[in-house]
């Protein structure tokens, strides 16, 4: 795919992400409405469904050679072929449900196009906030048309305003080590922020507004977009262990640069093994 091929992917998803985005708004209160899917804090709503539909169908009509796999219902990785080097379309239509469910504005659309097993492509749209994030691969990362960077390396972590949290899992002992996690980087760091959207953590540090950001436990759909929104403002996403990330393992961590990322890998006291996402 060309440049000028993907800036039209670009254009037409951005469109839908706004289009989408007044389906969030707009949502009553029953579509809002939240009930547990693999567990009873892991939610999900009538809203999450419409939105997927609507983003697949409509992206289907001009890419129907491409591959499709979002949240709620997948139409790609569940061949078991996992992430293939055909172009394929990762969503997450509400990136924070359970924000969404409580009428926190801090929820978002995540859109991200994959060639070669690699984002080429992210959007995080927050229509509440109306904050538009966008990125091509090798064109920079920009919110609202402004480009963004992230903040200024700060010296070490101590120093680090950091986002992140204790994620929506079920297991009681995964739980705990999340919260050890989250205990230890509240001692370790300036402070700790958690906005309950992965997505929007991950270009808040692109966008300068924290250090850092970590996340266990979650999935491709959350993790697509917004790490090539990083990588484009400048930033670095590795693997919670340090090496190169793979957004099909379900963990990830966000910087201002490398050193940062590998002081936060070596704080970390659980790094929590999930099935892979293919």
């Amino acid at each position: 795919m060309n440049a000028e091929e993907l800036l039209k992917c670009e254009q037409l998803a951005v469109r839908l992400a706004i289009d989408a985005g007044r389906m969030m708004t707009t949502a009553s209160d029953k579509q809002r409405r939240g009930h547990g899917k693999e567990s009873p804090i892991d939610l999900v709503t009538e809203t999450d469904g419409q939105v997927e539909r609507y983003l697949f169908g409509e992206l289907g009509k001009s890419y129907p050679d491409h591959r499709f796999v979002g949240e709620e219902q997948t139409n790609g990785f569940g061949d078991g072929q996992g992430l293939t080097s055909a172009p394929t379309w990762i969503i997450d239509p509400i990136d924070g449900t359970t924000n969404f469910v409580h009428n926190n504005p801090f929820t978002c659309i995540a859109i991200a196009l994959a060639i070669q097993r690699e984002p080429v492509l992210g959007i995080v749209y927050n229509p509440f906030l109306d904050k538009l994030y966008t990125a091509r691969k090798g064109s920079g990362a920009y919110c609202n048309g402004r480009p963004i960077r992230v903040r200024e390396p700060c010296e070490s972590l101590a120093k680090a305003l950091v986002v992140g949290g204790i994620g929506a899992d079920s297991d009681p002992e995964k739980r705990r080590q999340m919260a050890a996690n989250f205990g230890r980087m509240a001692f370790a760091t300036h402070g700790v922020r958690c906005l309950g959207s992965c997505a929007l953590e991950m270009c808040y540090v692109a966008e300068g507004y924290a250090d850092a950001n970590w996340a266990i436990g979650v999935h491709v759909w959350d993790l697509a977009a917004a790490s090539l929104i990083i990588t484009e403002a400048g930033g670095v996403v590795v693997d919670t262990e340090g090496g190169a990330v793979d957004i099909m393992n379900r963990r990830a961590i966000g910087a201002s640069h490398s050193r940062l990322a590998q002081e936060f890998s070596r704080a970390l006291p659980y790094q929590l093994q999930y099935e892979r996402d293919n």
